[in-house]
């Protein structure tokens, strides 16, 4: 399918939003959604009520419907930062005469059916006249929007369908026939004005007000992201704490690939997923990474989610589900024209695939739980079940960690071993030494049909390429493989599959790096591991250093990396990344401490 065939050539009617680059959004979350804004205090995405719902705001991939809050004068600088540890952030636009500020964010503990977005504006210094735009508009700017009518003193209330819309804090404003509220705001030089927009799928019931519900919100970031001074890249590893905080429901403990859907890895490859989902493996990822750190609620979290599934499904596990445990649902496209270079789609085909590698890092993360006595008797169970499925079909072939077509992809293998290894360890029991006699067994087969002649691990048994994927079992602290495979691999992968110190997946055609696609942020992380596992701190730090390069405005990572251009590619934030970088932090350090 050619690009002009593929998709609209213009964004929906009501669109007004100019997108920017990815590196200049910022995400608000609050486990059961998440929403971006862009610079000009533009809120244009947002899902109802949970993560992969039809998006109310969806601008940013060519839909209708956002909700704006910007000073009117266009002469104006923007910039901004989050409260250190939080997704609570704080807008700041420098004018010719004043500097005014909107403190946002969702407000938490989050409600699964009644999304909170609360937006305070202050006059730092002058007055300041406050553009106030408000279209919300459901199944992705499809759906007629509620009509606003005000029923109080600054409060308007709408509904259309099952949809609830309520606005509070705008005294006098004008909406359109197409349901668009617009206002204006005028903030007093160390004036203060809040206001409210609840949005719902049932009935809002008592409106929220704005000081109690800030308090319970810094409250509730205060409490979930923990101190992590003394930590190389502190400030950014808290951060990416609460990224993954704000990506894990509360309720469910699952924890989102992404916020978004649709934004392209690479410009008209047709290569643009819906990433709103639950993959077990990021989940595994990060709750490793959090016990690397300490025992915290995100490990918690990822051990009940993977339990709980592993339980239900065995051998059928699929790698990836929605929050709340059920089948993701296939692809489809929307008649939007999307991001720039991308087309429009939701739902994802891995949610029928297999994946070999899930389980082993559902076993290696249920070691790390029971390392710090956290893992309970269904999780015990869990790894029982985990490590049968392995027993009954390692040799099969698989859509592998990149979802590519089936194949004996090493990695997949490697990774199972790894995990097998770490629960005969750390879970023990009668099973233990079986689970370490199959571990022995995958490893010499594995190296049989997948041991490159030059004495490197290769991608898989037919392609004899590197693999960054296969940096990460070699990092495992579980690896039993001779050192001088691991550093011909990893030696291999810094050779033939690195450009300007960022790590690229595999090798795809004979054409440079970086022409099919950008380079994978999680690789350079894991580049970073694998130093450190094989004793070469300093080289780690630069990896690690490099990589933390690749960052947005707002410190979200992105999945990979426009090395020539400098752009964020692919959804955003990415979960795994923001793990990652809490992992080899903490690796990094206790290197150089030991």
């Amino acid at each position: 399918m050619s690009p002009t065939d593929r998709r609209p050539a213009r964004p929906r009617a009501g669109n007004r939003h100019v997108p920017r680059p990815l590196r200049d959004y910022v995400l608000l979350a609050d486990g059961e959604r998440g929403a971006l804004t862009g610079p000009e205090g533009d809120v244009v995405w947002l899902c109802v009520p949970g993560w992969d719902g039809p998006a109310v705001f969806s601008e940013l991939i060519g839909g209708a419907g956002a909700f704006t809050v910007c000073p009117q004068e266009s002469w104006k600088v923007s910039g901004g930062a989050y409260d250190e540890g939080s997704l609570i952030w704080t807008a700041r636009w420098t004018l010719p005469d004043a500097v005014v500020e909107c403190r946002e964010a969702l407000a938490a503990p989050a409600e699964p059916h009644r999304v909170v977005v609360l937006r305070r504006l202050r006059g730092v210094t002058g007055a300041a006249r406050i553009s106030v735009r408000l279209a919300v508009r459901g199944e992705y700017g499809g759906a007629p929007a509620p009509v606003l009518r005000r029923v109080g003193e600054g409060l308007w209330e709408g509904e259309r369908g099952s949809l609830r819309v309520r606005l509070r804090g705008v005294r006098a404003a004008r909406t359109g026939p197409d349901g668009e509220l617009t206002a204006h705001v005028d903030v007093p030089g160390g004036g203060v004005c809040d206001l409210v927009l609840e949005i719902g799928d049932r009935p809002l019931g008592e409106p929220a007000g704005a000081e109690a519900a800030w308090r319970r919100t810094e409250a509730f970031w205060a409490a979930a992201v923990p101190s992590c001074a003394g930590l190389t890249a502190a400030r950014d590893v808290r951060q990416a704490y609460a990224v993954l905080t704000g990506l894990t429901s509360p309720r469910t403990g699952a924890m989102v690939a992404a916020a978004t859907t649709s934004l392209p890895e690479h410009t008209g490859s047709d290569r643009d997923y819906d990433y709103r989902y639950a993959w077990l493996r990021d989940q595994c990822y990060a709750g490793q990474a959090v016990a690397a750190h300490r025992p915290h609620p995100l490990l918690d979290a990822a051990v009940h989610v993977v339990t709980e599934r592993v339980l239900a499904d065995g051998p059928g596990l699929r790698p990836v589900y929605r929050t709340d445990g059920s089948p993701v649902p296939p692809e489809r496209r929307l008649p939007l024209c999307g991001y720039p270079g991308a087309a429009d789609r939701i739902g994802n085909r891995a949610g029928s695939q297999f994946q070999l590698d899930t389980f082993g890092e559902a076993l290696e993360l249920l070691a790390a739980a029971a390392r710090h006595e956290r893992l309970s008797d269904d999780g015990v169970r869990a790894a029982a079940v985990a490590a049968k499925a392995l027993e009954e079909c390692w040799e099969e072939p698989d859509a592998g960690l990149w979802e590519l077509e089936t194949a004996w992809w090493t990695h997949s293998r490697l990774v199972a071993v790894t995990g097998l290894r770490a629960a005969a360890r750390e879970i023990g029991g009668a099973a233990a030494g079986r689970w370490s006699d199959l571990a022995d067994t995958i490893l010499r087969v594995t190296r049989r049909r997948c041991l490159h002649p030059s004495g490197r691990w290769q991608r898989s048994a037919s392609d004899p390429g590197p693999d960054a994927a296969l940096l990460r079992p070699l990092a495992s602290a579980y690896w039993p493989g001779a050192g001088s495979v691991a550093s011909a691999t990893r030696e291999a992968v810094a050779r033939e599959l690195a450009v300007d110190g960022f790590v690229y997946r595999f090798r795809q055609g004979d054409g440079p790096l970086g022409e099919a696609e950008g380079a994978f942020l999680l690789g350079g992380f894991l580049m970073a591991s694998a130093c450190l596992a094989q004793g070469m701190p300093v080289a780690a730090g630069r990896w690690f250093e490099r990589t933390r390069t690749a960052v947005g405005q707002a410190g979200l990572f992105a999945e990979e990396y426009d090395v020539r251009g400098r752009r964020l590619r692919g959804n955003l934030p990415q979960a795994f990344v923001h793990a990652l970088l809490l992992e080899s932090a903490v690796r990094l350090d206790a290197a150089t401490a030991g």
